[in-house]
C-alpha cells in the first residue's frame, strides 16, 4: 500500500499526517484495496455500510434509482475523495444510494469503527485523522447544499444556469469543464436529456454560453 501514501498525504482525510504515520495507520485502520470495472456496483442501495471507501483511481457516481431504474446522479467522487462515510458512522441505517464505478477504479476501504475508536496511546494523528473526517463530512454537506439550491429552481434552464453559474464562480473563470456528459449532467439535475440538449442549444443559440462536449464558456455580457 506504500504506492498510495503520497495520493493519501493530499487528502482532507489524512491533512497534516507526515507519511510514517500513515503507513502505521493504514494497519491500524485494517485499510483494504478493491478493484471495480466501470458500471459495477461498489455499494448498492440497501445495504449496511460498516466501512468508508476513498477512491484511489479512476472515478464515483453516487446515484439513486427509483422502483422503475430511473436514475439520479448525487454526486462524482474523484480520486483522494471518501464516500459513504455517514451511512458507515449509522451501521443500523442501511444505505440509501449506490456507488457505482464511472470508470475502472481503485478504491480503499477504512472500518470505521477503528477510525472512530481512539488508539490506546491516544495519539495525535489519530485524532487529528477524526478532526479530519469531521471536517470532510461538513464539506460533502456543503456541496449536497449547493444542489438542492439548483433543484430548487422551476425550470431546466434555471436549473442549468444555476449549475453552470456555481462551476464558473468555484474556478473563477468563464470557461471551464464539467465532470459529467450529457446523460449525467441530466441525471445530476433530474431532467431530461433531451429537453436538457434543447436548453443547451437555445443558450447557445442567444448568445449566453458556448459549448462543447463538457466545455462550457459563459458570456458575461448578458445577464
Amino acid at each position: 500500500m506504500n504506492k498510495y501514501i503520497p495520493l493519501l498525504q493530499n487528502t482532507k482525510m489524512f491533512s497534516g499526517i507526515d507519511s510514517q504515520e500513515i503507513d502505521y495507520m493504514l494497519s491500524c485502520l485494517s485499510a483494504k484495496i478493491h478493484k471495480y470495472d466501470k458500471d459495477s456496483y461498489i455499494i448498492r442501495s440497501g445495504d449496511p455500510v460498516v466501512s468508508l471507501g476513498m477512491v484511489l483511481s479512476g472515478s464515483v457516481l453516487i446515484i439513486k434509482e427509483d422502483f422503475w431504474g430511473n436514475r439520479s446522479i448525487l454526486s462524482e467522487i474523484l480520486p483522494g475523495t471518501i464516500f459513504a462515510e455517514s451511512y458507515a458512522c449509522l451501521p443500523d441505517m442501511p444505505i440509501e444510494a449506490s456507488a457505482v464505478a464511472d470508470s475502472y477504479v481503485e478504491v480503499m476501504f477504512f472500518d470505521i469503527r477503528r477510525i472512530l475508536t481512539a488508539c490506546t496511546s491516544a495519539c495525535t494523528s489519530h485524532t487529528r485523522l477524526i478532526q479530519n473526517l469531521l471536517a470532510a463530512i461538513a464539506a460533502k454537506n456543503v456541496i449536497l447544499t449547493k444542489k438542492i439550491e439548483h433543484l430548487t429552481k422551476r425550470t431546466i434552464r434555471e436549473r442549468l444556469l444555476s449549475y453552470l453559474s456555481a462551476e464558473s464562480l468555484k474556478y473563477g473563470c468563464p470557461t471551464f469543464e464539467i465532470p459529467f456528459n450529457r446523460q449525467q449532467l441530466a441525471d445530476y439535475l433530474s431532467v431530461d436529456r433531451s429537453a436538457l440538449s434543447n436548453e443547451i442549444s437555445k443558450l447557445q443559440s442567444e448568445g449566453i454560453l458556448i459549448c462543447k462536449k463538457n466545455r462550457f464558456t459563459m458570456n458575461k455580457n448578458i445577464p
